[in-house]
């Protein structure tokens, strides 16, 4: 097609504001997509995505339109999750695109995240379309909305589109604004083809399957093509188009978006960003995008140990499909081989192992999240821990630095007293405020990353009751009082449950801890004492009493004395079996202890 007639553009906005929704109409009224085959949140395949009713994939599609004037137009678009922990599935896909519609709630208005994706658009030098969603419901309030977006945004509040995508309300405009607004790709100018990987999948039968961005030249079968960063060559096998199934197409040219089939059978062989050109006649590399470094680390092992090669073979074709996700071998004295693994976020962690345990059938266990501490010894030297097993003694530490972020929390102004409370519990500091409207309220802070893994989300939802929205970046690192705490069954450190937590609350941690071992490890013959210590202090102890024999039963009658010979005898047995005797902790403990 003319390069004047495609329209490359991608869908921004804050979680849950109607991105899906609008994707799915615009398939619709494109006739994309027959009315028998329409069906709700179209473009997120994952059956996760559909019970979450989250985008976590970014979906690209290609609609035809048929302009008012009777011009017929090639629309590529790419539906983008909007959660902070996929954000650098956001930022991969502007960079395929020349525009990007943001989508903003006419009752929620502008939240963390649609200000964090317009930072992301802006920095692509994107054409940007406001479009006010939801506009049918009944506290829907578009005029502030179209304030905020200048007060905000510093983006014009008369540009916007109001519009409903349930109600399919507004969906001509929107189809217009992409085609006059946006501008149409322009060839880089390179020697011969330049197209850029921007996402991938395996596909059994196929292997590597990459989504491309042709940016110069053509892509067809046949053809001799390498990938830069590897330097290896391949042939293309097929290439195509997404409707939004996947559909072979002769040829892609300067400016269309679908996916190639090379023959690549690992997926360790492609890396997101790389560019694709000829290998006879190369031209150079495109501008691809930063290398993203996980926050969260946390150990993924196999419950048979037996599954160990498969995990795998199944970790590596996950990343694949989602490069944010790192991993390598390790190992632990309680679970044996097993990886660990990096992730942006907590929903991130918690959707890979969902993905694991639906898409590959793996039974995994994992252990409790951490990020990375810098550790300075006494001898200058600086070391990176991710794991508190590689933690080195006290004596030999100087001292110890974590990982800070600089976090937006946007709440209702009645809320701004909650809200200091929590991120000053969480360690962090407020910066300051700012009033966005005569509502709401932006407070910016800064926290210490390990305490925002856990719970720092839900109960800025719950204090707000779910009007609050909050978006962090990476900060730096700077001085913490951090300390390793070991629970020791037994007299015995079990390296499974040990953690790196602040001196300050290390006692609360150890207590829940060691209440929720008590529970769960199985009684004895003899007392068992499990107690958590920092080095060779004990902050909190609980003890599992021990499963008594009645030896007097055989007593009836008699002297006191023949009763207390026998429990005499039974308490030097168990002195014996306590000092001989090993605590065999169960499989079910551990998974009981790492989900709480």
């Amino acid at each position: 097609m003319d390069l004047k007639h495609i329209r490359n553009f991608s869908i921004i906005a804050h979680i849950d504001h109607g991105k899906t929704t609008l994707s799915d109409r615009l398939l619709h009224s494109t006739g994309t997509i027959a009315d028998r085959d329409m069906e709700e949140q179209l473009l997120d395949s994952m059956d996760l995505e559909k019970e979450r009713g989250i985008t976590i994939k970014a979906h690209p599609v290609t609609m035809e339109y048929k302009a008012p004037d009777g011009e017929v137009y090639e629309l590529n678009l790419i539906d983008t999750p909007g959660h902070v922990d996929f954000s650098y599935e956001v930022s991969r896909s502007l960079s395929a695109c020349e525009g990007a519609l943001l989508i903003i709630d006419a009752a929620q208005g502008v939240e963390a995240q649609t200000v964090a994706n317009v930072h992301l658009a802006m920095k692509q030098n994107l054409e940007i379309i406001p479009v006010i969603n939801k506009i049918d419901l009944p506290h829907a309030n578009v005029s502030q909305v179209r304030q905020q977006l200048e007060d905000i945004l510093a983006i014009p509040g008369d540009t916007a589109i109001a519009a409903s995508a349930k109600e399919g309300i507004g969906i001509a405009e929107i189809l217009e604004a992409v085609v006059a607004r946006i501008p149409p790709p322009r060839p880089t100018g390179a020697v011969s083809l330049q197209a850029l990987c921007f996402d991938s999948y395996y596909d059994t039968y196929r292997g590597v399957v990459t989504h491309i961005r042709v940016f110069n030249g053509e892509i067809k079968a046949g053809m001799q093509v390498r990938l830069l960063h590897s330097g290896k060559s391949y042939e293309v096998k097929e290439v195509g188009s997404f409707n939004p199934k996947p559909y072979v197409r002769s040829t892609l040219r300067t400016g269309e978006t679908g996916y190639v089939v090379m023959n690549i059978k690992s997926p360790a062989e492609v890396k997101m960003g790389d560019t694709i050109t000829e290998s006879r006649n190369p031209s150079p590399v495109l501008p691809g995008f930063q290398e993203i470094h996980p926050m969260v680390f946390s150990g993924i092992y196999p419950i048979n140990t037996a599954d160990y090669e498969q995990l795998k073979v199944s970790l590596g074709k996950l990343q694949l499909n989602d490069s944010a996700f790192v991993f390598q071998a390790e190992t632990s004295v309680a679970l044996g081989f097993g990886f660990r693994c990096g992730f942006l976020g907590l929903l991130h962690l918690e959707i890979v192992q969902e993905r694991l345990r639906r898409e590959y059938d793996m039974d995994i266990i994992a252990t409790y999240p951490s990020v990375i501490y810098r550790v300075y010894l006494t001898d200058g030297t600086m070391k990176e821990v991710d794991n508190p097993a590689f933690l080195p003694e006290p004596t030999y530490i100087d001292h110890m630095e974590e990982p800070m972020v600089k976090v937006y929390v946007i709440c209702p102004n009645t809320n701004i007293g909650d809200m200091m409370a929590l991120v000053s519990e969480k360690r962090g500091t407020i910066d300051h405020t700012e009033t966005l409207d005569a509502h709401r309220v932006m407070l910016t802070g800064v926290v210490p990353l390990s305490e925002i893994l856990i719970d720092f989300h839900d109960r800025i939802k719950s204090l707000t009751r779910g009007y609050g929205s909050m978006d962090y970046e990476y900060a730096d690192y700077q001085p913490a009082g951090m300390v390793k705490l070991d629970m020791l069954v037994n007299g015995e450190p079990v390296d499974a449950f040990s953690c790196i937590v602040h001196r300050d609350k290390a006692e609360g941690r150890g207590r829940a801890l060691a209440a929720k071992l008590k529970e769960v490890i199985p009684r004895q013959q003899y007392q068992v004492a499990i107690q958590a210590a920092i080095g060779g202090k004990v902050v909190a102890r609980e003890t599992v009493s021990a499963l008594r024999k009645d030896v007097t039963a055989k007593c009836y009658g008699g002297d006191i004395t023949r009763k207390r010979k026998l429990l005499e005898k039974q308490k030097e047995g168990k002195k014996r079996m306590k000092s001989i005797g090993q605590v065999n902790i169960p499989q079910e403990a551990f998974i009981e202890v790492l989900k709480a």
